[in-house]
């Protein structure tokens, strides 16, 4: 029966506990497997007068990192000499691993994952790296600054966690040093795993962060979390309103205007470079980015802190083809020369320390990016298909009623109402995380609107559950065909039910349809202009098809994957209501033998959360397979069933 389908001379080696030398790889069973559900270790990144950043400490010491990683790590951990970050700064940076996968995961790790949001899930091939980077003049250097860095490396996207983790522990380890560092792992090593819907207490320091963990079972804003009845025994918590959302406000202050044009960007999977003055604005910028397309997975790269000695380097600025699907963060304006033939550029100012509106980033066609001391706006000939949400602009500033809220650049009163000088532009009065929750639900529902469509599609290519037959195979799931979607999105598309008007149909087609030979160019292919101003063609144009994207790839795997996992759960539904008895009266060993092994199949994939089954129907799975052993001969049920 078938039941179905470093600079200079390089960073320094690595040094363990107390400067030993790192031992190598983690072994399975080690004391460090809790610590491990939350960071991969910790670093400690220096300033060598000879050796330039030098990787001084690695901590737990039996950590293995390949020499690329800590070159990698040691050149991401210091701002380089164009920020010229003084006092202590946080950013992130994103690495890929190199080498394959050294740690194996446990049980805990699959499982969190299964529950938890595609974007919250931890990295299987890359490295986060949270920095905190002290640089204060120290008269008893030789160099006459004190510079240190120390970075939490980790496969989870948890930056808000982080950086409040590193708050509290990098001014006291830049004090106390190694024993300080070693005290804190232990801490970390006796939390609870980040398990999906719980609330946790985490101690460190005398401190108790207090942090919900957010499921897939999560409403797209959750409430704030309950404590539990043993926190009261512990110190006041600290409650962190999320592990991982930036202030996204803040983020995009001086880019409001233009946050839906962007977010069509990071929609396409668009190649887009941010040039901003310190490694804290760039990582911000495009970790705010890649969190607007929530709660579809960001699934092209990106780097939130970029250098020219990144090992990719050459990778990423190549001109013998298309840029790739990547969003890059640097610091250095030798990148504006060097990726002038990407598409769209983003340059940032300095950010506002007052509390007004910060002078918005112009919208400026490609031609202008000729010189370095290029200001700040957004480069770009790629032309928006949804209009601006008028609602949403006037909630978050202060517009009064005779002014509309059409584009800035036609609309002189709005842009003087938006000038910095012009104290009433912001609703100073609101919160900051209100300003952020009205700006992440707009985002929300410009990603849903979008997706919805293709949910519903993807829903229709599901098997009716009538189909199921307890003893054939299941139906298979129909292909997703792109021109019946296409087709059915005039009456059944977002310009139905999102109150935000636009080419709606207009976004999925420019995405959607490849251009043919001596079609014009689409919107957004630039002209790629040398140093003498002169044109030239630029490299091959990108499918920028939505259907092409990484993003489209990620999800429909991933709907494909619980689809075909909720088809196998129904198929053993199926099975166990039907009368086992009765099927076996006229069936061979073989079948029967065959039809056990299946359950038991099925049943360990079941107990390790990879079907959605009742405990009732694995209840009923198990006696099944017990009638069947029963109803074999002797010697069959030793093989099946050894002592």
């Amino acid at each position: 029966m078938d039941l179905g389908a470093g600079a200079g001379a390089g960073p320094k080696p690595a040094r363990g506990r107390l400067g030993a030398p790192s031992s190598g790889m983690r072994a399975p069973g080690t004391p460090w497997a809790r610590f491990s559900a939350w960071l991969e270790c910790v670093c400690v990144v220096t300033f060598d007068l000879e050796l330039g950043q030098a990787l001084e400490l690695v901590y737990p010491s039996d950590f293995q990192l390949t020499d690329k990683e800590k070159s990698s790590i040691c050149y991401l951990s210091f701002p380089d000499s164009h920020s010229g970050c003084l006092g202590d700064t946080q950013f992130s940076f994103r690495i890929r691993q190199c080498g394959g996968q050294r740690r194996p995961g446990h049980a805990g790790e699959k499982h969190g994952d299964s529950g938890a949001p595609a974007s919250l899930q931890r990295e299987p091939a890359h490295y986060f790296g949270y920095v905190y980077f002290r640089q204060v003049k120290d008269s008893s250097v030789k160099r006459g600054y004190f510079q240190k860095s120390l970075v939490l490396l980790s496969r989870l996207p948890f930056v808000r966690l982080f950086q409040a983790l590193l708050g509290l522990v990098a001014p006291e380890f830049f004090d106390k040093l190694a024993p300080c560092l070693e005290a804190v792992c232990n801490e970390i090593d006796q939390w609870p795993a980040p398990a999906p819907g719980r609330t946790l207490s985490l101690p460190v320091m005398g401190v108790v962060l207090q942090v919900h963990i957010p499921s897939r079972a999560d409403t797209p804003e959750p409430g704030p979390p309950e404590p539990s009845g043993h926190e009261t025994l512990l110190p006041a918590p600290v409650v962190l309103p999320s592990v991982h959302e930036l202030d996204l406000f803040r983020c995009f202050r001086p880019v409001l205007a233009h946050v839906q044009l962007l977010w069509e960007l990071m929609l396409l999977g668009e190649p887009l470079l941010v040039l901003a003055p310190s490694p804290a604005v760039s990582s911000e910028m495009v970790l705010a980015l890649t969190s607007c397309l929530q709660p579809l997975k960001f699934c092209c790269d990106y780097r939130p802190y970029f250098t020219i000695h990144d090992s990719e380097f050459k990778e990423f600025t190549t001109r013998t083809q298309a840029p790739p699907n990547v969003v890059l963060g640097v610091t250095n304006p030798f990148f504006i020369k060097t990726l002038q033939h990407w598409p769209h550029i983003l340059r940032v100012g300095e950010p506002k320390t007052s509390g007004d509106l910060p002078k918005q980033v112009k919208l400026k066609k490609p031609s202008r990016l000729k010189t370095l001391d290029t200001k700040p706006g957004l480069y770009t000939a790629y032309t928006a298909h949804l209009h601006r949400d008028k609602a949403l602009f006037r909630r978050l500033l202060k517009v009064p009623l005779g002014v509309g809220c059409s584009p800035w650049e036609g609309d002189p009163g709005l842009a003087l109402w938006l000038s910095p000088g012009n104290s009433q532009g912001l609703q100073k009065k609101r919160p900051s995380d209100v300003q952020t929750a009205v700006l992440r639900r707009h985002l929300l529902e410009l990603t849903q609107s979008f997706i919805i469509p293709l949910e519903h599609y993807m829903a229709s290519l599901m098997p009716l559950q009538k189909g199921i037959v307890p003893w054939k195979t299941p139906p298979q799931i129909r292909p997703f065909r792109q021109d019946d979607f296409l087709h059915n999105l005039e009456r059944s598309g977002p310009q139905l039910t999102c109150v935000l008007k636009g080419d709606w149909l207009g976004l999925y087609r420019w995405a959607a349809h490849r251009r043919g030979p001596g079609l014009p160019r689409p919107v957004g292919a630039r002209t790629h202009l040398l140093a003498h101003g002169s044109p030239q063609p630029p490299p091959p144009c990108p499918d920028r098809r939505f259907f092409k994207s990484p993003h489209f790839d990620g999800w429909y795997r991933q709907r494909r994957r619980e689809m075909a996992q909720k088809l196998e759960a129904l198929h053993l539904e199926a099975i166990c209501e039907a009368n086992i008895e009765l099927w076996m009266k006229d069936k061979s060993e073989v079948e029967v033998v065959d039809l056990i092994l299946k359950l038991r199949e099925r049943l360990v994939r079941a107990q390790g959360h990879q079907l959605p089954v009742k405990e009732a129907t694995l209840k009923r799975a198990r006696l099944y397979i017990d009638t069947a052993i029963g109803s074999l001969p002797k010697d069959l049920q030793a093989v099946l069933c050894p002592p």
